[in-house]
């Protein structure tokens, strides 16, 4: 095929890389952004193909057919709770087959021979070191968000061989990249580097995964970015570096959100702010007052707005159903419903988004918190159906907290707060909700989806 030709297919791809990255940036417009990155990442593959001079095409169509299998598969079987597993494990197998290409070239090197060899080898080091890491990050990462890994190694010993099996990776690489007839080098390193990913997310919190999850997509996506140096394949180029650089983009977003470092939540860390606060008994101990579903009913006679707030609890609950039908059940009797989404509620970016979205739910009444914030004080009833670090006021006012400085929804603004929770047993932080206790907070004790639901049979009876 003409160069050229395959170079302007490139290019097309790229731009519907960029249109659909752009999709994504809303809930509304992300089905036509992933429409558009995936008839970009088809152009691509399709122009490669022709290009390469494939000599036989029945193992190509097969591992399509393979492939195209699994994802229908995992479509239609994968719940929409499940979906930051599924994200996991998709940056892990990308960051893998980064690895497996760097291989392929360092095991056919007369396969490139347009390739200069200094940027065959150093980029194939890169390949496989940031692919390694990725993959094997991305299955612990897996493990812990599906709760089969709940082991959260820290300690002065373990970060020191978590650094040194980093460092040994980087040294290695440096000597392939020298020295690429010593081929053990190049093994070597992929060992250090799956070594390194499974010490750096390991020590990673459960509350963190979003940040993880955010990172090794970022990894990924360099992963791919250095293979198609490898290649001298612009596409893979363009489109791995609009990966990284997002990817990373996000991960400060989601940091930010946190009021933490990268490095403190590499860490398995609270930070700086960490401190011996007050006891559960301390800010519990006669101050909490439960309710019921017939009690709290009576809360949302003759109201205006209403705002939920989703956390972790609703999707273990898969209560978004629920939530939904007391919204609609809610707004037929003239009451505005609004959703309050806090950007690290969950266990990814964007988990109750999506969980809300596969409900169902207007993509108009989902509001960010630095929308929803200054209303919270207009609001009637305030929901929080399995939140609790970041509804959690002690990260404004009390500068003692592991968690003071994070952003939060301003939900004890509200002039009621019914909180649905299963205990007064704490978030991932491990510090008690001084919310729980407040003179306007109500806590309904119960799973989520059932408490939901019966709130709703009770509205309906007013």
């Amino acid at each position: 095929m003409n160069p050229n030709l395959v170079n302007a297919a490139y290019l097309v791809a790229s731009v519907l890389f960029i249109l659909g990255l752009k999709g994504l940036t809303s809930p509304r417009t992300a089905p036509r952004g992933n429409m558009l990155g995936a008839l970009g990442m088809l152009t691509a593959v399709a122009a490669t193909l022709t290009d390469a001079g494939i000599l036989s095409y029945e193992m190509i169509l097969l591992g399509i057919g393979i492939g195209a299998l699994i994802g229908a598969v995992a479509a239609v079987k994968v719940e929409m709770t499940a979906m930051p597993e599924m994200v996991a494990i998709f940056n892990g197998l990308g960051g893998g087959a980064s690895a497996l290409v760097a291989a392929t070239a360092i095991l056919a090197p007369e396969m490139l021979s347009g390739v200069p060899q200094i940027q065959l080898y150093a980029s194939s080091a890169v390949s496989a070191l940031i692919g390694a890491v990725t993959l094997t990050g991305s299955l612990i990462a897996f493990l812990k968000l599906s709760e089969k890994l709940k082991a959260q190694p820290t300690g002065g010993a373990y970060q020191a061989l978590s650094s040194g099996s980093g460092l040994a990776a980087l040294a290695v690489a440096g000597y392939y990249t020298v020295n690429p007839a010593e081929t053990w080098a190049f093994w070597t390193l992929i060992g250090l580097s799956g070594l390194y990913g499974i010490l750096l997310t390991a020590a990673v919190g459960g509350a963190d995964m979003p940040v993880v999850i955010a990172l090794l997509n970022s990894l990924s996506g360099l992963a791919a970015a250095a293979t198609g140096f490898v290649f001298n394949n612009n596409v893979l180029i363009i489109a791995g570096s609009l990966v990284g650089a997002s990817g990373f983009i996000l991960t400060k977003i989601m940091c930010d959100a946190m009021n933490r470092s990268l490095t403190d939540v590499l860490r398995g860390d609270l930070g700086s702010a960490a401190a011996e606060g007050p006891s559960a008994d301390d800010v519990y101990a006669g101050r909490v007052k439960s309710t019921n579903a017939d009690e709290a009913a009576l809360l949302f006679d003759d109201i205006e707005r209403v705002a939920v707030v989703p956390g972790y609890g609703m999707a273990v609950a898969q209560a978004q159903h629920a939530v939904r039908d007391l919204a609609n059940a809610l707004e037929a009797r003239g009451v505005e419903v609004v959703y309050a989404i806090h950007p690290v509620a969950g266990r990814m970016p964007g988990h109750m988004n999506v969980l809300l979205a596969e409900a169902d739910v207007p993509y108009d009444k989902l509001l960010e918190m630095d929308v929803i914030n200054p209303t919270f004080a207009e609001v009637d009833v305030a929901i929080v159906v399995g939140a609790n670090d970041v509804v959690n006021p002690a990260a404004r006012e009390d500068q003692s907290s592991p968690i003071y400085g994070m952003p939060i929804l301003d939900v004890d603004h509200a002039r009621t707060v019914i909180v649905i929770k299963r205990s007064l047993s704490p978030g991932f932080a491990g510090i008690p909700n001084p919310l729980f206790a407040n003179d306007n907070t109500l806590m309904y004790f119960g799973d989520g989806k059932q408490a939901i639901r019966d709130l709703m049979a009770a509205v309906k009876e007013l």
